[in-house]
């Protein structure tokens, strides 16, 4: 079996494709992977035995950047041609096309797989994209929801209007192009029938209608075999458990301050720091002995001898640190973060930071629920109840799925 898992985002979007591509490849799939040229989202999937093949621009450099609101259509629009270019040669010969990232590279990856004729797969790794009564959708930037319109469904049709202003006309100019006939409804369209929800059901119940036919498969990670550094392991093992800080993806604009904002919360409890770099670029605030800054670094092993995470709320640090049973506090800069930072906090595991600044104060208080016993008792029973199998579950649907397409028809 051939199967093409096309993305394009942050590390949040990329890292679970090399999870399932990780799967697939056990089982003996031939597995290759369209996402954004960026040098360590090559290097993560090559660790997986995976190669990489780019679409778009720098999704760091573009998330640096921070474009203005009005420039989402044009930009919608080249990721859109961007996956025309890309997606076909990839894409030949394969049984099949999982589709996730931001919504207009889904909807162009996913008429690629259309007008090749192959079958394919709408995968979210968080679940404020698919509609519910029981919340509001996310607002696009520069398109804010009416302030007097508080009924769910109403907002949610304001969201599909959304949508297809601005991603619409670049879609459907590229599918008439390629023969395709025009898509009324972008978001239906991505969705599909049978849309993937890959997040842990634990962590992340899903709250929705049963015609919407949403399979949860359980979160997409990749078991991390990679050793930690020496030097880490040895600051670590040094004393009481450090707490560590990173923001991944999220550029953190004002990243010396949050640097030195977080460190001094953190020695006021008496703890020691671990500060991940990340697109934050964050750094050393001085030449004491009480911080060790990492890289790339394994994740699961790491937070598994934290005193508590400080974190953005991406899904996958979310995940990856509720399974370690390290208590968190969630900063939430963006998106679908503040709803991860809400999960966290109604688990009892963590603190919710209100806001994307934290100050001295705000953090200092917010680590001291988090490095509380109840919290840390909390965090290790959560631990135990979260899913390990969300590769092997999709791995399985998929072949399931190729092995049905396949099967012979009777007359």
């Amino acid at each position: 079996m051939r199967v093409l898992l096309s993305t394009y985002g942050s590390r949040g979007d990329v890292e679970p494709m090399a999870g399932l591509a990780s799967e697939l490849r056990a089982l003996g799939a031939e597995v290759r992977v369209c996402a954004p040229p960026d040098e360590d989202f090559a290097r993560r999937l090559a660790g997986v035995g995976v190669p990489l093949v780019p679409v778009g621009p720098s999704a760091r450099a573009l998330t640096k950047a921070a474009p203005p609101s009005s420039s989402l259509p044009r930009r919608a629009a080249e990721l859109i041609a961007g996956q025309f270019d890309a997606v076909p040669p990839a894409a030949e010969g394969c049984d099949v096309v999982v589709a996730t990232g931001v919504l207009p590279a889904a909807a162009g990856a996913l008429s690629v797989a259309e007008k090749l004729g192959i079958p394919s797969v709408s995968v979210t790794f968080q679940q404020l994209t698919l509609p519910s009564p029981h919340r509001a959708p996310l607002a696009y930037p520069g398109r804010p929801f009416p302030p007097e319109v508080t009924d769910n469904r109403v907002l949610w049709d304001l969201d599909a209007e959304s949508i297809n202003v601005l991603f619409g006309e670049a879609l459907n100019t590229n599918r008439a192009a390629h023969g395709l006939p025009p898509v009324d409804d972008v978001r239906d369209y991505v969705i599909g029938d049978r849309p993937w929800l890959a997040t842990d059901p634990v962590l992340d119940p899903w709250h929705g209608t049963p015609d919407l036919g949403v399979v949860q498969t359980g979160a997409w990670i990749v078991p991390d075999v990679n050793p930690l550094p020496a030097e880490l392991v040895e600051f670590v093992e040094a004393g009481a458990p450090p707490v560590y800080v990173g923001f991944g993806s999220m550029p953190m604009h004002a990243s010396t301050d949050v640097a030195q904002v977080a460190v001094e919360a953190v020695r006021a409890h008496g703890r020691r720091a671990v500060l991940a770099r990340g697109w934050a670029d964050l750094s050393l605030v001085d030449v004491r002995d009480d911080c060790f800054v990492v890289g790339e670094v394994n994740q699961q092993a790491l937070f598994r001898g934290m005193a508590a995470v400080v974190h953005h709320g991406g899904a996958g640090t979310t995940t990856t640190a509720t399974r370690a049973g390290a208590p968190q506090v969630v900063v939430p800069q963006a998106t679908d973060q503040p709803y991860w930072a809400g999960r966290v906090a109604d688990l009892g595991i963590g603190v919710a930071h209100d806001g994307p600044t934290p100050t001295f104060a705000s953090l200092s208080a917010a680590l001291g629920t988090a490095l509380s016993p109840e919290t840390g008792a909390k965090a290790t029973a959560v631990a135990a109840t979260i899913r390990t199998d969300g590769t092997a579950v999709a791995a399985k649907l998929l072949f399931d799925a190729v092995g049905r397409e396949r099967a012979p028809r009777s007359a």
